[in-house]
């Protein structure tokens, strides 16, 4: 399906952006829990909020003692933090986020601080478009109805109203992604520095994502060679600034020192007391498939994700690197570095940081495949309903959107899951299906790459001779 706009190409990203925002918002009274608006690690984002706004500071002792969670939170808080010897408590999470949200919470409490990670979901969409379009060819109409789509079908959507930091870091990795498939020039070297330092701030678990980057951005400047050093110098300056900030606030390497869980087991238990790494490959197909915590069970645009990996690596466009590197590193940080995949959260929370990469990879395909269009349209405007369905139901609190969630009463969830693996109860049947949908999602990659048949289609030339190439008129679209 080829879309075409004659609106100039601002004006088009600016109403992308309004809309995913506006759209994203309609969440914010969604349940988590029965007894919370927000849950798990969303009310320590805004307790710390709200002591950065109030006392300048990072302890929340005082905010947990007057109870200042009840408009959000109605049952007893499960305690997170380790009180230090002189009395601060600190949750153990990063504080880049509630930084972002410290105003917003003090204004207009937990609805302003989930509006604004919703105008963060809509800057992310506009960013993806224009990615997509200006360094990758796609065309401009295919991108933004394809990215609005998918930033109004979970997990993006869900991501744009919970309180945890996968926006704002999907929106860093895309930020470096932008200038990574630019000039690179000094200004793009300081952003690119400045966005992987974002992630680290924002999450430590972030931080392969951010070395990915810099990789690839090292690689591209090997021609000069003083300007590579530069970047390697800067991260590794912030990196040791990490590093002490951390050791002084958080009396460890990592905020989890902070944390009553890892007292006795040290902060990197965060990813598991005895990991079994071997047992966690199963992940890396349940990520996309499992019955639950899959992301093609609420979005079934998603399972286009191999095919078009295989298309990609076939045709390898300029900038293809910038993508393919830091989304393999964050699915492998999901697959064997997250403690479970079947966690206290929505689905497919570890992989929000580079599904942008995802979507942009999953355009070029579309956009060279027109027999796949009416397929896609179908499967994006059914993953918009799904997600419109679960926010009403969590809305009403007839079911919510933690705990129970994979037990809603959309007809098309209740017929799809039949065919998907459940990696929770993982019998011999589940096995069996995680294996077939293994070989069809290896399939896919594989008519992917035969689909490419010309290796030197547009995408392998320099973006400009991409755009004339192209039906629009540039400035349009």
């Amino acid at each position: 399906m080829t879309v075409r706009l004659t609106v100039p190409l601002p004006r088009s990203l600016l109403a992308l952006g309004l809309i995913v925002s506006a759209v994203t918002m309609l969440g914010i009274p969604a349940h988590a829990t029965y007894g919370a608006r927000v849950t798990a690690d969303e009310p320590q984002y805004l307790l710390t909020a709200l002591s950065i706004a109030e006392d300048a500071d990072l302890d929340i002792a005082d905010e947990l003692a007057d109870e200042r969670y009840r408009t959000f939170h109605r049952v007893d808080l499960p305690r997170q933090t380790h009180p230090f010897d002189d009395g601060r408590e600190l949750s153990p999470h990063d504080p880049l986020l509630p930084l972002l949200l410290a105003i917003p919470m003090r204004v207009g409490g937990w609805i302003a601080a989930k509006a604004m990670l919703a105008v963060l979901a809509g800057l992310l969409a506009a960013l993806t478009a224009w990615v997509a379009s200006e360094r990758f060819g796609v065309r401009r109409g295919t991108a933004w109805w394809f990215v609005l789509a998918a930033s109004c079908s979970a997990p993006l959507a869900t991501y744009a109203t919970q309180v945890y930091p996968e926006v704002p870091a999907a929106l860093a990795v895309t930020v470096a992604v932008a200038v990574l498939t630019g000039p690179l020039d000094r200004r793009g070297q300081r952003t690119l520095v400045a966005a992987v330092t974002a992630l680290a701030w924002l999450s430590v678990k972030y931080a392969p994502v951010g070395v990915a980057l810099v990789g690839v951005g090292v690689w591209r400047l090997r021609g000069r060679r003083r300007d590579g050093a530069s970047v390697v110098g800067l991260c590794a300056l912030s990196a040791l600034v990490f590093a002490l900030a951390h050791q002084r606030i958080y009396h460890g390497l990592t905020p989890y020192a902070a944390g009553n869980h890892f007292v006795d087991s040290g902060e990197l238990s965060v990813v598991g007391s005895s990991p079994h790494y071997v047992g966690r490959v199963r992940r890396a197909t349940g990520l996309l498939v499992d019955d639950s915590f899959g992301i093609a069970a609420w979005a079934p645009m998603w399972l286009l994700l191999p095919g078009a990996l295989g298309a990609l690596a076939r045709r390898r466009p300029r900038g293809a690197a910038a993508l393919v590197a830091p989304l393999a590193v964050g699915w492998s940080v999901a697959t064997f570095v997250a403690l479970t995949m079947h966690g206290w959260w929505w689905p497919g929370r570890q992989l929000v940081v580079v599904l942008p990469l995802a979507l942009i990879v999953i355009a070029v395909l579309i956009d060279r495949t027109p027999w796949l269009h009416g397929a896609v349209l179908a499967a994006a405007v059914l993953g918009v309903l799904t997600w419109a369905w679960t926010t009403i139901e969590a809305i009403g609190r007839r079911r919510v959107l933690v705990v129970d969630f994979d037990h809603t009463a959309n007809p098309w969830y209740r017929l799809w899951r039949h065919l998907l693996p459940d990696g929770r109860r993982a019998h011999a049947i589940d096995d069996v299906g995680l294996v077939l949908w293994t070989l069809a999602l290896g399939v896919s990659a594989v008519v992917g790459w035969w689909s490419a048949r010309d290796a030197a289609t547009p995408t392998s030339a320099p973006i400009t001779e991409v755009r004339r190439a192209l039906p629009f008129r540039r400035g349009h679209v």
